[in-house]
């Protein structure tokens, strides 16, 4: 049964889209990375602008440093009207000289100065620059500490500006990645559509090989095709063939009973009658066992699985001995010699299915007893070797004369002997049921004479 998955478009197109996002994800993040740099890296040289200007607006009155606020700073500082600065001066000792917002930083000289700071106040966060100046007068010598500072408020939107167009190309990227993808599977998937449309093109009895150009990758499954063509097209002819021979070998039983009754309806005499009906009872009885192996061929040919029942052989290969043994002592004059002969220790378990090992046997038997003379010794041996079950059954008629044991194993083939009844049926059964349960069948002559015709099936796994 088919069933439906994902389609293999949207597969495609997710892995592919997958792929671009993630692609995309990273270059996000290495843009936003670099435009958060690059505002910071433009804000503080803002910021160190300022403090050197600050720094350079310091005057000496008498002994005092003069701390005077350059607009010029404050106007490098506020770029937006929503930025806040901060500027702060301290002396050596760490008094304020000036300073319009009370931020946490440093106020007095300190080793680490020039120094970089991100304060938080008063909910607000705070980007600091301080650096140390060396004032020196006509008299005397001092350090001051400079810091200014101003919101983060500027630096994000500056960020936000510069990451704006990496933005843009990630939509884009994944816009285009789409189309190209839709395009691309579009156009990888049009050799298996092709494929899909001379597959549904072809007629139902056409099992010719596929002409048709294929990519490397879907050469397997047209070779596959091919394949099973090959295989659906000698079945066909199988077929075909089986059902004409059964025709033919269903044509001469039936042609019998019309010349046997068309003899009885033109005739008066009893006697006449009697002898047309002893010929409709034997041809019935011919065509009745011949549509019986029919089906039974029919049945091996299409269940080829053994069933996995457990299977005592050497009773039934008894049982099967004895009923033929009855029925050889009612009707042959002098009658065969049908005998059975066990020569093994232990049970003979098989796995299989019990129908097709006595239809075997009986094949086997009933082969034995038309194609040999009255009077000739048969016997059914049940014998085990390297744990395989040999069920063979022997006879010391005339043998195979020039017929091959490989072509007498073919349905509806017979040895040169066609004078006696039958269909040619039944080694063809036999081989079809050895093989079905796992194991084989030979048919060859023996060295003193008489054929040997042996079942050969595994010993059942404990």
């Amino acid at each position: 049964m088919i069933r439906i998955t994902t389609s293999l478009r949207a597969r495609l197109m997710l892995w592919l889209l997958a792929g671009a996002t993630a692609l995309g994800t990273i270059l996000l993040i290495e843009a936003h990375i670099s435009a958060t740099r690059n505002a910071q890296r433009a804000y503080d040289a803002q910021l160190t602008a300022a403090a050197l200007t600050m720094a350079d607006a310091i005057r000496w009155a008498g002994d005092e440093p003069v701390v005077t606020v350059p607009a010029a700073a404050l106007r490098i500082l506020s770029g937006t009207a929503e930025a806040r600065v901060y500027y702060g001066v301290f002396d050596q000792a760490g008094q304020r000289l000036t300073a319009n917002l009370d931020l946490p930083v440093e106020p007095g000289s300190h080793p680490t100065l020039p120094a970089w700071r991100t304060v938080s106040h008063d909910g607000t966060r705070w980007r600091l620059h301080g650096r140390q100046l060396d004032l020196a007068g006509w008299s005397a010598h001092t350090s001051l500490t400079i810091w200014m500072g101003q919101t983060l408020g500027g630096r994000r939107a500056l960020a936000a500006r510069l990451f704006e167009p990496a933005v843009m190309r990630f939509v884009i990227l994944i816009l285009a990645a789409g189309g190209l993808g839709l395009v691309a599977i579009a156009s990888t998937l049009a050799p298996v559509r092709r494929l899909r449309d001379r597959l549904a093109a072809r007629r139902a009895d056409d099992f010719s090989a596929l002409d048709a150009r294929v990519p490397g990758e879907i050469a397997p499954l047209a070779a596959t095709l091919d394949s099973l063509f090959t295989r659906q097209r000698a079945a066909r002819d199988s077929l075909l063939r089986f059902t004409a021979d059964a025709s033919h070998q269903l044509k001469t039983p039936l042609a019998g009973l019309a010349n046997a009754s068309e003899a009885a309806l033109e005739s008066d005499d009893p006697a006449v009658w009697h002898a047309a009906l002893a010929r409709i009872h034997a041809t019935a009885q011919h065509a009745g066992r011949l549509a019986g192996q029919l089906l039974h061929m029919a049945r091996l040919s299409h269940d080829t699985t053994p069933g996995d029942e457990s299977i005592e052989l050497a009773t039934l290969a008894e049982q099967i001995t004895r009923e033929h043994a009855e029925q050889v002592a009612l009707c042959d004059s002098p009658p065969h010699e049908l005998s059975y002969i066990n020569a093994l220790t232990g049970p003979a378990a098989v796995t299989g299915t019990r129908w097709a090992l006595q239809e075997a046997l009986r094949n086997l038997i009933d082969n034995a007893l038309v194609h040999t003379p009255a009077g000739t010794a048969v016997t059914v041996r049940l014998s085990e070797r390297d744990a395989v079950f040999w069920l063979c059954v022997i006879d010391d008629g005339p043998g195979l004369a020039s017929a091959s044991p490989q072509a007498l194993r073919a349905a509806f083939r017979r040895g040169e002997n066609t004078e006696q009844p039958g269909s040619g049926l039944g080694l063809a059964i036999v081989s079809s049921i050895a093989e079905a349960h796992g194991g084989s069948f030979s048919l060859d002559e023996r060295a003193a004479g008489g054929c040997r015709a042996c079942l050969c099936l595994p010993r059942a796994r404990p």
